[in-house]
């Protein structure tokens, strides 16, 4: 079991994907090995859902699209409006409309040399949206994910701002490579100071004394599901605390959750040794959860 744990789709095997404006079947969907993104991780990249024909919180992922594009210096030369376009173009082609997990990629383009300095660049960027039907599997909040602590930490701001959702994710990946190997489903990050930041893919809750403790999200992605859960929080009096804390600090905690793109809210079953009541029906977690599905529903009528 994992946070992005999916049923298996067959229909994926025959979709299209969007290269530069261009649709492509999987098979043949390629890319140049002299981009930018492929040697050296050097790009932007959002996970969207759609449902019902709708691209859920479009605005907030393609915001952070631009202020990461932004971040790195890669100017992206299309509007908000032209991507979506870009997106919807695909998913008629594949005649999706829910349940879909979408992957847009936007690197600085191909290289007429495979040199990491931006000025050994040529040409335009390139661009490529991924969609495939992805529905979660609903293990995923029956049975919880189990989470535990790494070595791998969070980089400082001046090494690499953790808000920028770039193509580099070795620190992540790392994380999780070791997260499998203590036998957990999520590697649970600290900061550079000491104070526990996050999870390798999602952002992280825990819950003491009927209070959510989460990091300060100074070293964390700012998730587009984080901000929603904290939104929730405020707006139905459950005390959400954004504040540094280590992990003495809530190993006793009742219950805990992640949050992410794929899978919304979900719930952690256990912290190393540790097993929580957070996949429990009466739990706050489930009761965050029933509250983040009400306001995606909010989402779809508005």
């Amino acid at each position: 079991m994992s946070s992005h744990s999916y049923i298996k789709n067959d229909e994926n095997k025959n979709i299209f994907i969007n290269i530069n404006g261009n649709l492509y079947h999987r098979k043949e969907a390629k890319i140049s090995v002299f981009d930018s993104g492929f040697l050296l991780g050097d790009g932007v990249w959002e996970g969207i859902r759609l449902h019902n024909s709708k691209l859920i919180y479009i605005e907030d992922h393609l915001d952070r699209l631009f202020q990461s594009a932004q971040g790195i210096s890669l100017d992206i030369p299309f509007s908000k409006d032209e991507i979506k376009e870009e997106i919807f173009k695909v998913l008629s082609k594949n005649s999706m409309n829910d349940d879909v997990h979408i992957r847009l990629i936007i690197t600085r383009g191909n290289k007429i040399t495979p040199y990491q300095n931006p000025n050994a660049n040529e040409g335009p960027i390139n661009f490529v949206i991924i969609p495939e039907f992805k529905k979660t599997d609903p293990n995923t909040y029956k049975k919880g994910i189990i989470i535990g602590r790494v070595p791998i930490i969070r980089p400082a701001e001046n090494i690499l701002s953790t808000h920028y959702n770039t193509l580099s994710k070795l620190n992540c990946i790392l994380a999780s490579i070791e997260a499998n190997k203590l036998g957990f489903d999520e590697g649970i990050m600290n900061d550079p100071l000491g104070n526990i930041s996050t999870c390798n893919s999602t952002n992280l809750f825990f819950i003491k004394n009927n209070k959510i403790i989460t990091s300060k999200g100074k070293y964390c992605l700012n998730g587009v599901t984080r901000k929603k859960a904290i939104q929730i929080c405020n707006e139905n009096d459950i005390i959400c605390e954004e504040k540094d804390f280590l992990f003495e600090d809530i190993i006793d905690c009742d219950e805990a959750f992640v949050t992410g793109t794929f899978a919304g809210i979900i719930p952690v079953s256990q912290i190393e040794e540790t097993k929580l009541k957070s996949t429990n029906l009466s739990s706050m977690v489930s009761k965050i959860r029933t509250l983040y599905n009400k306001k995606i529903q909010e989402y779809l009528l508005s």
